[in-house]
Parts: C-alpha cells; sequence; structure tokens
C-alpha cells in the first residue's frame, strides 16, 4: 500500500510562483538609524496597477498553495492549518480567473503562453490532471501543495487562452476562447461530459476530456457538486452529471454522461448566467427572470413546489426583487442581485439577516447599509454576489468584498473562527476584482490601489 503522495515543487520549479506572506510582519535584522528627514516615494504617473491573488482558509489539503503552511520550513516552526486572514499568493502571470472546489483550487490566466492554468490542493481523483511525481513517472501526487502547472490537450497552445475555469466535488471545467470545453478528475456519474467507464480508476488519471455537443460556443462553465451546467453564446443551458436531485434539469432523476440542452419553462429562453455549487442549479434569463431546479429541501425552490426535488427548470416568481441580473447558490442557501445592486437571500442556513433568521421560502433584501451605504456613501452598491457550500460574499461598485454565513474551519477570512450572521466587510490590500468560494477556502483577485 503506498501513502498519500505530497508535491512541494522546488522553488526553480515553481513556474513563475513564489510564496510571499502579507498578514505576518518580519523582524527587521538590526535597529535603523534615525533620520528626521521625511521620505517622499512617488507613484509614476503611468504606473499600471499591479494584479495579486489572496487566500485563507482552511489549508491542510493545500489548496491555498502555501507550502509552508503544511510542511513548515526554516522560517515557520509549526504547521499553520488555518488562514484566518487574506494571505497574498504572488504570481509570476495576471491571474484572470480561479475556482475553489472541495479541497482544491484552479488558478487561469488569459495568457498566450503555454503554461496559462496551474492547480494545487487534492488531486486524488485527477482533478488537476497528472502530477507526476520525482519517484515514477506513472504516478501522480495525491496532494499538491503549492501551484502546478497544468498542460490542456489544445491544438494552438500558444494561441488559445483559458477564459474561465469551474471545480465541483472532484471534477474540474476548463473553458478556452477557441478550442472549447475541457474537463478533468471524477466521471463516476458522467460529470465530465464523457462515456462512463465501469471500475474506472481516476487517481493517477492523464485523461483530459475534449467535452462536444453544443449547439454553439460554449460561454460560461459551473460545476455543481457532481454535475455540470454550460452556457452557450445562444443564451442555452446544457447539462450533465448526477442527476438524482433533478439537477441536471432534463426532466429525469437518472445520470447524463453527456451534454445535453436543458428545456421546461427554459424552453425558448435567452439566458445570460448559470449558476450551481451544491445540488441546486440556477439560471438568470437577459430579460432578468430567474429560473431553478434540483435540490429544494432547504426551500430553494419553495416559490413554486412543495416538494424537495424539481427536474425540470421552472421560473421562479420572486415578488419585490426587481430585475435579476445574478444568482449565486450554495449547498441550502440562494442569493440573487438585482439592476439596483440590492441583495436577496432565501434557503437554509445563516442568511445574513442576523441569528433570528436561518430559515425563509421567500426572498429576504438584505439592507444596502451593510454594504457600506451610509450619508457619506449614499449610492454604494454590490456588483457581483458568490456563494460557497455554506457561506456568502460580495463585492461591492468600490471593491470592497463582504462575506458572512458559515465560517467553515475559517473560510471566511474576518480574523476569526465564529459564524457571521451579518455582511462583514474583509480586509483585503487592494480593490478587489472577483472572488471565489469553496467548502472551507477562499481565493480573491485584487488591483493594487495605486
Amino acid at each position: 500500500m503506498f501513502g498519500p503522495c505530497v508535491r512541494l515543487l522546488p522553488r526553480h520549479l515553481s513556474s513563475g510562483f513564489c510564496l510571499r506572506g502579507y498578514s505576518t510582519l518580519g523582524r527587521s535584522p538590526r535597529p535603523q538609524e534615525k533620520n528626521s528627514n521625511p521620505v517622499f516615494q512617488y507613484v509614476g504617473r503611468h504606473k499600471r496597477p499591479s494584479h495579486k491573488v489572496f487566500v485563507w482558509g482552511f489549508s491542510f489539503t493545500g489548496a491555498l498553495g502555501i507550502p509552508s503552511f503544511v510542511v513548515p520550513d526554516s522560517g515557520r516552526k509549526t504547521p499553520r492549518k488555518y488562514q484566518l486572514t487574506p494571505y497574498r499568493l504572488e504570481t509570476a502571470d495576471q491571474i484572470s480567473s480561479a475556482a475553489c472546489g472541495y479541497g482544491f483550487t484552479l488558478l487561469a490566466s488569459s495568457t498566450k503562453d503555454v503554461t496559462k492554468l496551474w492547480g494545487m490542493g487534492l488531486n486524488t481523483d485527477s482533478q488537476l490532471g497528472f502530477q507526476r511525481t520525482q519517484h515514477s513517472r506513472h504516478k501522480s501526487y495525491d496532494y499538491v501543495l503549492e501551484p502546478s502547472p497544468l498542460a490542456l490537450p489544445l491544438a494552438r497552445p500558444l494561441q488559445t487562452r483559458v477564459v474561465q475555469v469551474s471545480c465541483g466535488r472532484a471534477h474540474s471545467l476548463v473553458l478556452t476562447d477557441s478550442e472549447g470545453v475541457f474537463s478533468l478528475g471524477n466521471n463516476s456519474y458522467g460529470q465530465c461530459g464523457r462515456r462512463i467507464v465501469e471500475d474506472e480508476v481516476y487517481s493517477n488519471s492523464h485523461t483530459i476530456h475534449r467535452v462536444e455537443g453544443f449547439s454553439g460556443r460554449v460561454i460560461q462553465v459551473v460545476c455543481g457538486q457532481d454535475h455540470s451546467l454550460f452556457l452557450t453564446e445562444t443564451g442555452r443551458v446544457f447539462s450533465c452529471g448526477w442527476g438524482a436531485d433533478g439537477q441536471t434539469g432534463q426532466g429525469h432523476h437518472n445520470i447524463s454522461s453527456s451534454p445535453v440542452e436543458v428545456g421546461g419553462d427554459l424552453a425558448g429562453v435567452e439566458v445570460q448566467q448559470i449558476s450551481s455549487y451544491g445540488d441546486v442549479s440556477l439560471a438568470v434569463s437577459k430579460d432578468g427572470h430567474l429560473f431553478g431546479w434540483g435540490n429544494s429541501e432547504y426551500l430553494q425552490l419553495a416559490s413554486v413546489t412543495q416538494s424537495t426535488q424539481l427536474n425540470s427548470p421552472c421560473h421562479l416568481p420572486l415578488k419585490g426583487c426587481g430585475k435579476v441580473v445574478q444568482a449565486a447558490c450554495g449547498g441550502t442557501q440562494v442569493a440573487v442581485l438585482n439592476d439596483r445592486g440590492e441583495v436577496f437571500v432565501w434557503g437554509y442556513g445563516i442568511l445574513g439577516k442576523g441569528p433570528d433568521l436561518s430559515e425563509s421560502s421567500t426572498p429576504e433584501m438584505i439592507p444596502p447599509t451593510l454594504f457600506g451605504r451610509s450619508e457619506f456613501n449614499p449610492t454604494a452598491v454590490v456588483t457581483r454576489i458568490r456563494c460557497g457550500l455554506s457561506h456568502f460574499a460580495a463585492v461591492t461598485d468600490r471593491n470592497e468584498l463582504f462575506v458572512w454565513g458559515k465560517n467553515v474551519r475559517g473560510c471566511l477570512g474576518i480574523g476569526k473562527k465564529d459564524d457571521q450572521y451579518f455582511p462583514w466587510r474583509v480586509t483585503v490590500p487592494g480593490h478587489v476584482v472577483d472572488v471565489v468560494c469553496g467548502v472551507d477556502h477562499m481565493v480573491a483577485l485584487t488591483k493594487s490601489l495605486l
């Protein structure tokens, strides 16, 4: 029997990645000579903002990409199991897309360089590709402790760009601009969009599959827990994978191993955004309506059904919410954002309006003041919403990040392990451009303040 393999890349093999702690201050090696004269440092007028990546949450899977948290080096005496505040992961390439799976992370750059995709964390199902060990070319690492390059089987590697990545429980999807969608990892339920092979062994796998069967070019990919959703440029939604809760939306509760167009109330509707992370799926139409299907055990779809499952998309009537522009859903909770920058939540869990609200079948608006609106900032609005398995995140027009929900293993990044019942601003050094949520960790993409 072999124990779990852990990958720790040598410094010179880290493919442009190096490590830098932001939340800890180093001790000065010697006293500095006092100087009473003021020192001014000016930023050049044409200096471009630098883009940075911050990570936080549970580290022992390797999903944060900071190996010294797991295997202490000479500068750190003890492991750091939980990183409770944002910690900088410096990258040579600008990261344009990130995704958090169940204990692993994908990072992508829109560069045309050969190396444009990296993975870190759990790799027991090859959801980060084949990461060859130093001892055997036939064995792949089960844990990858810092960002490791993931090579796609591209026909034009110097021309094709990675547009977006998404991660589920043990599978990953990668969307490119000109060569379609690639899937990797566990395919037990057809979630990778390829034929299910009985007794297939997913560890040490080289398989990266190009997903086909769409009626047009795919512009967004989403991983649920064990199913996948695809949105085409014509506004059509396709799905594959585990369908026991109806989350594929194909009118049945069976497994689907190849993408099939979703029908129901979505027939003839042009969709602009899709969302999933657990076993419920959502779609937002271009005219601002919300559609849902899948698991409704926690009242996620209670506006249209009393059943715990819905296997075909239904239009969800949302009274008082206005025009919906974004939707996000986790394991038990749902959030929508309207065109006025207001956030509405429902479902089960910590919803963001205090400890007295843990369940709702109808949308509850979170007061805009909790996202920074005040007499000094009367126009503050939310521009992005995200969901992890049991927590929420929102980014405002001032590029501030707010989080709330279950603080599983410190995933909220608020400096403590307590759950957060109202939106709380996370101290991130820079303007937050985007954020992604996992089960117990998060990643933020930022640009510098200057």
